[in-house]
């Protein structure tokens, strides 16, 4: 019975913790829908954090297990599986991958974790340990584009990912790397008179990224603009709508930013590859915009998948729509690069590792990793 009640309350966690924000779940609450007394939960768990570690060590555990698998396939059967692997586990098992997301965000040490596991069944697939931009070709476009799929139900080809992990995106052509990597940089434009309603984004902006969106209220946002309490809600009905025009403010920023320095004399991949240097660079000067998304997509997930439908409607735009890498699954795997060499450099405080990555990475776009 004891650990049927552990499981319990463990199962109630997962459910609460995949629906809502880890700060506005209780351990009240998890008892009460598990059916048990706050002090069943007590001789399980210490607090709430312990259990929602719990969760996170399980499911870096059960995707360990699933890929130890890939040691005794064939050697032309491992890619396929890897990607099947990881794919699957997303679609079957929605609600844990949701709870790890924002482990990840809140625990960086997790994130750390299931990187090692990954660069695990790297070596059982290449026989080589990864470098950081084949963990990034590898696995972080594989990730995203699967959570994607599971998430917001979007038409990702495991197929096409296998294609795209063997052969790359692009047909080889050469890369001038000045092009990619100058710091010729055209900044948004700044207002040195913004109005009302501009001054208090700033400030929600700011201070959302620094503390979060729990920690944040109204009058401190309007205190630190200079403004009245009552001056906010002349422009925005509540905090929520408040934070919703921040996150799109976000999006539009870092989406322009990109569009007015790519250059016009560029190829696909040195267009690809630059778009990914311009968003480092982006995250170097603002880095309260991805604590800001991040956080969102747990408080605000409708906006944050609008905030990447965004994203994947810029490339279908640009994109020759008889092209392969216009097609829904190749859009996500390159977006994902994108999220998760921002995670590699930001949360890991390594911006050194950006140039030379996404310069190795412009090699596996043209070739795979073989």
């Amino acid at each position: 019975m004891s650990a049927d009640t552990r499981q319990a309350l463990i199962d109630s966690a997962i459910s609460l913790f995949s629906t809502k924000w880890y700060a506005t779940v209780s351990v009240a609450e998890i008892c009460r829908k598990a059916r048990l007394s706050n002090g069943a939960f007590y001789r399980h768990f210490h607090s709430k954090e312990e259990i929602f570690c719990t969760i996170l060590d399980y499911v870096v555990d059960q995707i360990e297990k699933n890929l130890e698998v890939l040691r005794y396939h064939a050697p032309q059967d491992k890619t396929r599986s890897f990607v099947t692997i990881i794919y699957d586990f997303s679609q079957e098992h929605t609600a844990l991958v949701r709870v790890f997301r924002e482990g990840q965000y809140r625990l960086f040490e997790y994130e750390r974790k299931l990187k090692s596991v990954y660069e695990r069944a790297f070596e059982f697939v290449y026989s080589r340990h990864p470098t950081t931009a084949e963990y990034l070709f590898a696995v972080a476009g594989l990730r995203f584009a699967s959570i994607r799929a599971a998430m917001h139900q979007l038409p990702v080809s495991t197929d096409e990912l296998v294609s795209i992990l063997e052969n790359g995106v692009f047909e080889p052509q050469p890369i001038d790397l000045d092009r990619v990597f100058s710091t010729s940089i055209t900044p948004l434009s700044i207002e040195l008179l913004p109005d009302t309603r501009k001054r208090l984004l700033s400030e929600g902006r700011a201070l959302f990224g620094q503390k979060g969106y729990f920690e944040t209220n109204i009058q401190e946002v309007t205190s630190n603009a200079g403004l009245a309490i009552g001056s906010f809600y002349r422009y925005f009905d509540s905090k929520e709508s408040f934070y919703r025009q921040v996150i799109r403010d976000v999006g539009k920023d870092v989406r322009h930013f990109i569009s007015i320095n790519l250059g016009k004399e560029i190829n696909r991949v040195e267009r690809e590859l630059r778009g990914l240097w311009l968003f480092i660079l982006f995250l170097s000067m603002d880095q309260h915009c991805y604590n800001i998304v991040r956080e969102a997509e747990f408080v605000l997930p409708d906006e944050v998948r609008d905030y990447y439908d965004a994203f994947h409607n810029g490339y279908v735009k640009r994109d020759d729509k008889s092209s392969k890498h216009s097609s829904p699954t190749y859009i996500e795997f390159m977006i994902g690069i994108a999220h998760y060499l921002g995670i590699e450099v930001i949360f890991n405080k390594s911006p050194e590792i950006a140039r030379n990555t996404i310069e190795e990475i412009g090699n596996f776009y043209m070739h795979g990793l073989g």
